[in-house]
């Protein structure tokens, strides 16, 4: 284990370090995007009243977290309302900048937002922090390898991420990028000594764990370089719209994701109206055999599609004739 196993996670380092555009000195191997996201959210020192600013459409463990240190600490979380599909990432900056004030101590950002598959303009938010000294955390679980970046079109200091979701990746590992020269500041989610203060290492000291799970996101970069992360976002808005665009014309069906592939890549929602979300979902499951994912909130409300590498044609175009029969016939 010690000798062989647990010191090839510095190749896996180096590997994601390589395919993310930042130094492995900056790359911590967790367990999944709530292990890193939540090393950040709880890894600063905020005094009572601190504001944490992030939307009503960010991750609920995120948001567990952060009502948590409410709780603990007296600071007070502030979500704000932006829309599931914006026309421009203009409307998204302007929301978060309205909401800061003083008391804004940090920003939590959805990269992707899971809910509808919207991406965020992170470089924009993350300039916006800058702005007002205010570090920016990216949640970037449904990003990473979804569609081709780098940390520097990004410019952020903290992104958190799964592997198990994108790059396919086995269950139960996920890395937490930390900018060099912030390391040092930030706490980590368990005691490390002091002589780790300024190592992204410190970020991994969990205790006895096993190797093969780290080990293996080696062999899912490799297959993911096979294809090409260019290649793989061009398939998956292909497969969208394969199945998207013969529906954008049905009367009863809202799109809760803006299609523009600038605007989103595999995630999509979508609602017919007069149909429960829930009930559709089970509709397609149990009479087409078609599994998606009901999502409720305040505002919207649908069913959230989300096309892989694995998925067919066939399966593409039956999804396809559902809706369209959904749309026309309902459900019933």
């Amino acid at each position: 284990m010690w000798r062989q196993l647990e010191p090839e996670i510095e190749n896996v380092r180096r590997r994601l370090a390589q395919t993310f555009g930042a130094d492995p000195e900056e790359i911590a191997i967790t367990r999944n995007a709530s292990e890193s996201l939540e090393t950040c959210l709880l890894g600063f020192d905020f005094q009572p009243g601190d504001e944490v600013l992030t939307t009503d459409q960010d991750y609920p463990r995120m948001i567990t977290t952060l009502k948590t240190r409410e709780k603990r600490h007296g600071i007070k979380l502030v979500q704000i309302s932006l829309p599931s599909a914006p026309q421009t990432k203009q409307e998204l900056i302007d929301g978060y900048e309205r909401a800061i004030t003083p008391k804004t101590k940090l920003i939590l950002v959805s990269h992707v937002i899971f809910m509808t598959g919207q991406i965020y303009p992170i470089r924009d938010i993350v300039a916006l922090g800058r702005k007002h000294n205010i570090p920016v955390i990216v949640d970037g679980a449904h990003a990473f390898a979804q569609f081709p970046m780098k940390r520097d079109e990004l410019d952020c200091d903290y992104y958190g991420c799964s592997l198990h979701k994108w790059l396919l990746a086995p269950i139960g590992t996920g890395f937490l990028h930390v900018r060099k020269s912030k390391i040092e500041n930030l706490w980590p989610l368990m005691a490390a000594g002091d002589d780790m203060k300024a190592n992204i290492r410190k970020y991994e000291e969990i205790g006895t764990h096993p190797a093969a799970n780290h080990n293996a996101i080696g062999e899912a970069l490799t297959f993911n370089e096979a294809i090409g992360f260019d290649l793989k976002a061009a398939r998956f808005r292909y497969l969208r719209s394969r199945w998207a665009d013969p529906l954008r014309d049905e009367k009863k069906v809202i799109f809760h994701t803006n299609l523009h592939p600038d605007f989103s890549c595999a995630l999509t929602t979508v609602e017919i109206e007069g149909i429960d979300p829930g009930a559709l979902a089970g509709w397609l499951l149990d009479k087409k055999g078609i599994f998606v994912t009901s999502i409720g909130h305040p505002n919207f409300k649908g069913i959230r599609i989300s096309g892989n590498v694995y998925t067919t044609i066939d399966e593409v175009d039956r999804l396809r004739d559902a809706m369209l029969e959904a749309a026309r016939k309902g459900i019933a």
